[in-house]
Protein backbone atom coordinates (compact mmCIF):
# COMPACT_ATOMS: atom_id res chain seq x y z
CA UNK A 1 0.00 0.00 0.00
CA UNK A 2 1.30 3.64 -0.69
CA UNK A 3 0.02 6.22 0.91
CA UNK A 4 -1.74 9.51 -1.15
CA UNK A 5 0.39 12.70 -1.60
CA UNK A 6 -2.54 14.45 0.30
CA UNK A 7 -1.87 12.47 3.58
CA UNK A 8 2.17 12.68 2.79
CA UNK A 9 1.44 16.53 2.78
CA UNK A 10 -1.10 16.24 6.22
CA UNK A 11 1.84 14.78 8.47
CA UNK A 12 4.43 17.16 6.79
CA UNK A 13 2.09 20.13 7.99
CA UNK A 14 1.13 18.68 11.55
CA UNK A 15 4.78 17.83 11.94
CA UNK A 16 5.84 20.99 10.90
CA UNK A 17 2.92 22.63 13.55
CA UNK A 18 4.86 20.64 16.12
CA UNK A 19 7.87 21.22 15.88
CA UNK A 20 6.88 25.06 16.05
CA UNK A 21 4.14 24.81 18.98
CA UNK A 22 5.49 27.83 20.13
CA UNK A 23 4.10 29.90 17.73
CA UNK A 24 1.63 30.32 14.53
CA UNK A 25 3.00 29.20 10.94
CA UNK A 26 1.83 30.45 7.33
CA UNK A 27 1.12 28.02 4.46
CA UNK A 28 3.54 29.98 2.63
CA UNK A 29 6.28 29.66 5.36
CA UNK A 30 5.22 25.38 5.09
CA UNK A 31 4.71 25.58 1.35
CA UNK A 32 8.40 26.72 1.06
CA UNK A 33 10.06 24.47 3.69
CA UNK A 34 8.52 21.19 1.98
CA UNK A 35 8.63 23.07 -1.47
CA UNK A 36 5.21 21.76 -2.13
CA UNK A 37 2.32 24.29 -4.36
CA UNK A 38 0.98 26.88 -1.78
CA UNK A 39 -2.41 26.25 -3.11
CA UNK A 40 -2.11 22.45 -2.76
CA UNK A 41 -1.46 22.84 1.12
CA UNK A 42 -4.17 25.22 1.38
CA UNK A 43 -6.74 22.39 0.55
CA UNK A 44 -4.77 19.95 3.10
CA UNK A 45 -4.66 22.89 5.49
CA UNK A 46 -8.54 23.49 5.22
CA UNK A 47 -9.40 19.60 5.78
CA UNK A 48 -7.06 19.33 8.70
CA UNK A 49 -8.90 22.44 10.43
CA UNK A 50 -12.26 20.97 9.43
CA UNK A 51 -11.12 17.22 11.58
CA UNK A 52 -10.18 18.78 13.81
CA UNK A 53 -6.77 18.15 13.96
CA UNK A 54 -5.31 22.00 13.34
CA UNK A 55 -6.88 25.67 14.20
CA UNK A 56 -6.53 28.39 12.07
CA UNK A 57 -6.48 32.57 12.61
CA UNK A 58 -7.47 34.41 10.12
CA UNK A 59 -6.11 38.00 9.79
CA UNK A 60 -2.36 39.88 8.85
CA UNK A 61 -0.73 37.73 11.74
CA UNK A 62 -2.96 34.82 11.49
CA UNK A 63 -1.76 31.22 10.78
CA UNK A 64 -2.20 27.47 12.07
CA UNK A 65 -1.55 25.85 15.24
CA UNK A 66 -2.58 22.54 16.77
CA UNK A 67 -5.62 21.87 17.82
CA UNK A 68 -4.62 19.96 20.36
CA UNK A 69 -1.28 18.69 21.60
CA UNK A 70 0.54 16.57 19.47
CA UNK A 71 0.92 13.66 21.83
CA UNK A 72 -3.04 13.53 21.15
CA UNK A 73 -3.15 13.23 17.38
CA UNK A 74 -2.06 9.49 16.15
CA UNK A 75 -0.95 8.83 12.99
CA UNK A 76 -3.47 6.29 12.45
CA UNK A 77 -6.03 8.49 12.89
CA UNK A 78 -4.62 11.35 10.31
CA UNK A 79 -4.27 8.47 7.82
CA UNK A 80 -7.82 7.40 8.35
CA UNK A 81 -9.26 10.63 7.75
CA UNK A 82 -6.49 11.46 4.56
CA UNK A 83 -6.95 8.08 2.66
CA UNK A 84 -10.58 7.17 0.83
CA UNK A 85 -9.85 3.42 1.11
CA UNK A 86 -7.71 0.63 1.98
CA UNK A 87 -8.83 -2.01 0.04
CA UNK A 88 -5.10 -3.38 -1.04
CA UNK A 89 -6.73 -5.25 -4.41
CA UNK A 90 -10.26 -5.08 -5.54
CA UNK A 91 -11.84 -8.37 -4.77
CA UNK A 92 -15.30 -7.66 -5.50
CA UNK A 93 -15.34 -8.91 -8.82
CA UNK A 94 -13.12 -11.47 -8.71
CA UNK A 95 -15.12 -14.86 -9.75
CA UNK A 96 -12.84 -16.50 -7.14
CA UNK A 97 -13.74 -14.53 -4.30
CA UNK A 98 -15.84 -16.56 -2.43
CA UNK A 99 -13.17 -19.40 -2.48
CA UNK A 100 -10.21 -17.39 -2.32
CA UNK A 101 -8.22 -16.54 0.93
CA UNK A 102 -6.54 -13.33 -0.02
CA UNK A 103 -9.01 -11.26 0.65
CA UNK A 104 -8.90 -12.06 4.49
CA UNK A 105 -4.94 -12.12 4.22
CA UNK A 106 -4.87 -8.28 2.76
CA UNK A 107 -7.79 -7.36 5.25
CA UNK A 108 -5.36 -8.95 8.14
CA UNK A 109 -2.30 -7.03 6.43
CA UNK A 110 -3.76 -3.62 6.54
CA UNK A 111 -5.39 -4.16 10.08
CA UNK A 112 -1.39 -4.64 11.43
CA UNK A 113 -0.29 -1.42 9.56
CA UNK A 114 -3.06 0.84 10.95
CA UNK A 115 -2.12 -0.48 14.51
CA UNK A 116 1.12 0.39 13.85
CA UNK A 117 0.05 3.78 12.58
CA UNK A 118 -2.19 4.00 15.80
CA UNK A 119 0.85 3.11 18.42
CA UNK A 120 2.29 6.59 17.00
CA UNK A 121 1.38 10.11 17.67
CA UNK A 122 2.58 13.43 15.99
CA UNK A 123 5.24 13.80 18.66
CA UNK A 124 6.85 10.43 18.43
CA UNK A 125 7.73 11.52 14.86
CA UNK A 126 9.75 14.17 16.03
CA UNK A 127 12.37 12.73 17.19
CA UNK A 128 15.73 15.04 17.61
CA UNK A 129 13.53 18.24 17.00
CA UNK A 130 16.76 20.65 16.81
CA UNK A 131 17.90 18.64 13.63
CA UNK A 132 14.89 18.93 11.97
CA UNK A 133 14.44 22.68 13.17
CA UNK A 134 18.10 22.80 11.46
CA UNK A 135 17.26 21.18 8.66
CA UNK A 136 14.23 22.96 7.75
CA UNK A 137 15.89 26.39 8.18
CA UNK A 138 18.08 25.34 5.11
CA UNK A 139 14.99 26.06 2.28
CA UNK A 140 13.37 23.52 0.77
CA UNK A 141 14.17 20.55 3.05
CA UNK A 142 12.87 18.07 1.10
CA UNK A 143 12.45 19.05 -2.34
CA UNK A 144 9.24 17.12 -3.13
CA UNK A 145 7.43 19.55 -4.96
CA UNK A 146 4.70 18.70 -6.88
CA UNK A 147 4.52 16.68 -9.88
Amino acid sequence: MRLTRYTDYSLRVLIHLALHDDRLCQIGEISRTYDVSHNHLMKVANALAQDGFIQTVRGRSGGMRLARPADQISVGEVVRRTEEGFELAECSGCALSPACGLTGVLAKGVQAMMQVFDAYSIADLLTDRDAMRRLMSRQPVLGIGMS
